[in-house]
């Protein structure tokens, strides 16, 4: 490829498909921005699947939009003003599917979970919950991502029924648990590991009886209640901070007057008291969904680690991932998508 560029002849149009196929990802934009250098007087067409690199190059950029045999194909210009970067809004356009945006970084073990529960959705995961709605909004306002239907889903975060409500309302769905490792604790979702792993029925429920006990013990671990409470206050404090519109004040005596107005209405000390409440009645009466639902604890994955399969947190996650993608073990994917939210594109 890097031959045919040096001996090309003048003022060609030079086209390429997928050099990702023969370039390793970490050199391959330095690369082509060395290539494009050499040959300032010649245009590039590049035609890829690699959106990162699509998104390194300085150009006009286009997606498929549709084929039709035996040669009329239809473009589609990514915007430059989209909201998202190009990287993202590329995938976008080009998808075939809804897409679903949802929290997280892109770990292995989310999208694994996401796209197997999920296979008829596009999954971007967009970091915090406040990313994911505020993607839900920008891509329903944008004119030039109207074709693509769209929809959310964040973590429970201890949402109340009517923040629930609301966001289902807006396209948002939200988790039964306080976050996605918390899925595979479930009872029910516990029992389909168990029985993925020839467990009978009385072996189960001893299994099932022997996590328990353990989360209960790592939740009133001295401190570790407290721990929760004080991430949910700061939750519920900074939600109230972002929903205050200073959009019409006229003077920053009028700022102070709104923003003591709305924070005072927020009591910190009864939050505390009903997310340890809700705690202490899920203990009290041994509920573990409930509890699942208000207690975010990395700690909890490694319990399940040990008494769902008997090996590490790592090894557990790799083997979820696995078993996610393997059509021909049912029953874990069948049990999470039982409990998970249906999701209406919009």
């Amino acid at each position: 490829m890097l031959g045919q560029v040096l001996v090309a002849e003048p003022d060609s149009t030079l086209i390429f498909d997928e050099p990702e196929l023969h370039v390793h990802r970490a050199i391959l934009g330095k690369l082509w921005d060395e290539a494009e250098a050499a040959r300032p007087d010649c245009a590039f067409l590049v035609i890829t699947h690699d959106l990162e690199f699509a998104a390194s190059r300085p150009s006009q950029k286009f997606v498929i939009r549709s084929y039709r045999a035996p040669g009329l194909w239809e473009i589609e210009q990514v915007p430059e003003d989209s909201g998202f970067s190009e990287e993202v809004a590329t995938l976008i356009l080009g998808s075939r599917k809804p897409i679903l945006f949802v929290e997280g970084t892109g770990a292995s073990l989310d999208l694994a979970i996401y796209r197997a529960c999920y296979p008829d959705w596009t999954v971007l995961p967009r970091g915090p919950c406040e990313n994911v709605i505020h993607a839900v909004a920008t891509m329903r306002r944008n004119a030039s991502l109207t074709r693509v239907t769209c929809a959310g889903l964040v973590d429970a975060d201890d949402y109340s029924d009517e923040d629930k409500r609301l966001l289902a309302e807006f396209g948002v769905g939200t988790l039964p648990v306080s976050e996605i490792e918390n899925l595979l604790l479930h009872p029910e979702v516990a029992t389909a590991i168990l029985e993925e792993e020839k467990f009978q029925n009385t072996e189960i429920e001893a299994k099932l009886g022997a996590l328990l006990d353990e989360v209960l013990m790592e939740v009133s671990r001295p401190g570790s209640i407290d721990e929760v409470v004080l991430r949910y206050c700061r939750r519920r404090i900074d939600r109230t901070l972002k929903k205050i519109d200073f959009k019409d004040v006229k003077s920053p005596a009028d700022l102070a007057a709104i923003y003591a107005e709305r924070t005072e209405a927020l009591d910190v000390a009864a939050v505390a008291k009903e997310a340890r409440d809700r705690i202490d009645d899920a203990i009290g009466r041994r509920d573990l969904p409930t509890l699942l639902a208000n207690f975010d604890n990395k700690a909890l994955l490694a319990l399940a680690a040990k008494h769902l399969k008997g090996n590490s947190k790592v090894a557990f996650e790799s083997w979820v991932t696995r078993t996610m993608r393997d059509p021909k073990l049912d029953k874990l994917k069948s049990a999470l998508s039982r409990i998970l939210p249906t999701i209406t594109a919009h």
